[in-house]
């Protein structure tokens, strides 16, 4: 059996404050493989966020192993794709560039990638937008454009850090539908981190549910649905998967139902 693509071992993350220590997360231990979608899910504060910038090499763990195709992450990950809450676009470029921004950095050729942000830019619904600046676009569109720069330049790993947090609920499900289109097409590795249930049970393979703060796994949970997934057209199996994720976060207290 092959190795994981990625791969966490007993992962503690400590933030030194100006008085004490907070234990942000504790003993955290999972895998991901090479072209699988997880999910993490988790209430506010849970080391959601801290686990992904980890795993991407933006912030240093306290305890335990990373690895990435079995090297050890101890810096900044060059080859991954990452996509943030806020969409993060530069004003004076218009959408082409912004998508054309890793490219500029690395110093690729543009001529060689300019075709694939086009062709990215048509993947999401914005053909005919290219030379539009980000304050002509919608924050849904400014989404769409962050997921764009973060494929451009085709890395393996794909993170999210809920993407979707800042939109409404009907522009949210169009672009969780344009993510699942994007990963089926390509089967990136792809991490998605998320406070939504249904969110995570939607778009990944596997769903791993954190405890509150120090954020541990509660458990990992296999989701067996049929693929390409709709909110219209979801089997009873959807609720089964979201309604015992719900009770893990009831037994926390985290959530009170009653």
């Amino acid at each position: 059996m092959a190795e994981p693509f990625i791969r966490l071992r007993n992962v503690e993350k400590q933030y030194l404050t100006k008085d004490s220590v907070v234990l942000a997360t504790e003993d955290v231990s999972f895998d991901i493989n090479e072209s699988e979608f997880l999910a993490i899910v988790g209430p506010s504060g849970c080391g959601k966020t801290t686990i992904l910038k980890m795993i991407a090499g933006l912030i240093p763990y306290t305890k335990g192993e990373i690895t990435i195709a079995g090297k050890l992450v101890d810096r900044p990950q060059t080859n991954v794709g990452i996509i943030f809450q806020d969409s993060v676009l530069l004003d004076w470029r218009d959408v082409l560039d912004n998508v054309l921004l890793q490219v500029d950095i690395r110093r690729l050729s543009r001529q060689k990638y300019e075709p694939r942000a086009l062709d990215l830019l048509c993947d999401v619904g914005l053909d005919g937008f290219e030379h539009k600046k980000p304050y002509e676009l919608s924050g849904g569109m400014k989404q769409r454009v962050s997921i764009c720069r973060g494929l451009i330049h085709d890395p393996p790993l794909l993170l999210m850090d809920e993407p979707f947090g800042s939109l409404d609920a009907i522009t949210r499900e169009q672009i969780s539908m344009d993510i699942q289109h994007l990963w089926m097409e390509k089967r990136k590795t792809a991490l998605l981190i998320t406070h939504s249930i249904p969110e995570a049970v939607l778009l990944a393979d596997r769903v791993v549910v954190m405890t509150p703060r120090p954020g541990r796994v509660a458990e990992i949970m296999d989701i067996d649905l049929p693929r390409p997934r709709r909110l219209d057209r979801l089997p009873d199996k959807f609720n089964d998967y979201t309604g015992h994720i719900r009770s893990i976060f009831q037994a926390s207290g985290v959530l009170h139902l009653d």
